[in-house]
């Protein structure tokens, strides 16, 4: 069978109005009514008193498939992907300490992180770059609008299937492009100033049903549920250069990428906040790292709930919206992030409730940039219900930031309520001690990164 290749690609008449509608015209010109923008000026500190105090750099590699592969994150997909709408990039930020301390954020436009390739990843890049593994953070945007992925090689029997050798193949080459970036972020660390900063967006309601409605309520059974548990923030790691020039942004949400159901490639919004916010800013690269949103949805998504609008329109405006709070977090009182680096990393056993599955190795990462911001990233797929209580329990000088989808994906994590509810995100069936296992482990490394 011939191999499906897909470009050139040519995008419909419509697709192209739509993306000349909201992405905004190539011309500067205002439209009519419009205040027109103020002239360039030169670059200048958003911060001038907080100290030039790291090395940070970028790179960033183009990961969007040149076969149409197979896409990942709805078990209803029955044939390949048709196309692409927009690039999906693999993108790393390289940051140094004035200890000479080193870290490494990987942020992806695709489903996930598998196990196996975190480990490849780590190993290589401790080999090549000597780069501890707990300096290390894989993060994925969890579109649903890219390719399959393939977590362990395949048998030679296996690879007599097109559909499996290509998503082997791909993984593969993904992993090279990953250990690529993460060195060329490293070989271009150049003087840096952080700042962090948070806003909010408000486009994600919990998806899951009110679960404190009686049983013969008439919304007992209906989902989403704008009163559940969310988080909206969005935090905000904003990179410039000494004279102010702004390098890049990392920046956080807690909701599924979830608009789109169609087969084209896409990072859906995501993918379109970090090109919004890249638009107009030459050299600058935006990275997105997905929090605890495995029971958050974006709304409206899909196509035929707002007249007129399409599934692709609303992923366009939210990832606007997402842009524009990303936009304020990184100007509006922005406080100073300054070194030491410090990191854990463990892969804790997590139990099922049939004592027959095997023990599952789940990690856990708590990194902290001195006094300033700590990082709490999970795998997988975790319940916001994770995020709001280390905010809580964490609480104190430094902001706490934290991130599912983080070094693994092997499915939903609940927390002992949502376990209890039961529904989608607990049918993975972990023993009740689930949440008590990761809260006391991140707890233990908070607690090793805070010591004097």
């Amino acid at each position: 069978m011939k191999a499906r290749h897909f470009f050139p690609l040519i995008l419909t008449a419509s697709l192209l109005a739509v993306s000349a509608l909201i992405l905004g015209a190539a011309s500067t010109t205002p439209p009519p009514g419009a205040t027109p923008e103020p002239p360039p000026q030169p670059p200048k500190p958003l911060a001038p008193h907080v100290p030039v105090a790291w090395k940070a750099g970028f790179a960033q590699a183009d990961v969007t498939p040149d076969k149409l592969l197979w896409m990942a994150g709805y078990a209803s997909r029955d044939k390949p992907a048709e196309g692409r709408v927009q690039s999906l990039f693999a993108k790393a930020l390289a940051l140094e300490d004035e200890t000479s301390g080193r870290f490494v954020f990987v942020t992806l436009d695709l489903i996930g992180v598998p196990q196996p390739l975190r480990h490849r990843v780590a190993a290589r890049a401790e080999k090549e770059f000597q780069l501890p593994p707990a300096r290390l953070l894989l993060n994925a945007s969890h579109t649903h609008s890219g390719p399959q992925l393939r977590s362990t090689p395949p048998s030679e029997e296996e690879l007599k299937t097109e559909r499996v050798r290509d998503t082997w193949e791909y993984t593969q080459g993904l992993e090279e492009k990953m250990v690529a970036i993460i060195g060329q972020s490293l070989a271009k660390l150049e003087p840096a100033r952080l700042t962090y900063g948070h806003a909010r967006c408000g486009f994600a309601m919990n998806r899951r049903r009110d679960y404190s409605l009686p049983a013969d309520h008439p919304n007992a059974n209906k989902a989403p549920n704008p009163d559940g548990p969310v988080d909206h923030e969005v935090p905000t790691l904003r990179v410039e250069a000494p004279d102010g020039t702004m390098k890049g942004v990392l920046f956080g949400y807690a909701c599924h990428s979830t608009c789109l159901g169609f087969y084209n490639y896409c990072g859906d919004y995501p993918g379109f906040a970090q090109e919004y916010l890249q638009q107009h800013r030459p050299g600058f690269q935006a990275m997105f790292m997905t929090g605890c949103g495995a029971d958050q949805n974006p709304y409206p998504r899909r196509s035929g709930v707002v007249p007129g609008v399409t599934d692709l329109e609303l992923a366009m405006q939210h990832g606007r919206s997402l842009a524009n709070a990303v936009e304020m977090a990184m100007t509006v009182n922005p406080r100073g992030v300054v070194g030491p680096i410090r990191a854990e990393y463990e892969e804790i056993e997590l139990a099922y409730a049939d004592p027959k599955k095997p023990l599952h190795r789940y990690p856990v990462q708590v990194v902290r940039f001195g006094a300033d911001l700590t990082f709490i990233a999970l795998g997988s797929e975790v319940v916001v219900d994770y995020s709001l209580r280390f905010k809580k329990e964490l609480a104190g000088p430094a902001d706490i930031w934290v991130s599912g989808y983080s070094n693994d994906y092997t499915g939903y994590v609940p927390s002992l309520r949502v376990l209890k509810e039961g529904g989608y995100e607990a049918a993975a069936g972990w023993a009740e001690d689930v949440e008590d296992r990761i809260v006391k482990k991140v707890q233990e490394f908070h607690q090793k990164v805070t010591a004097p």
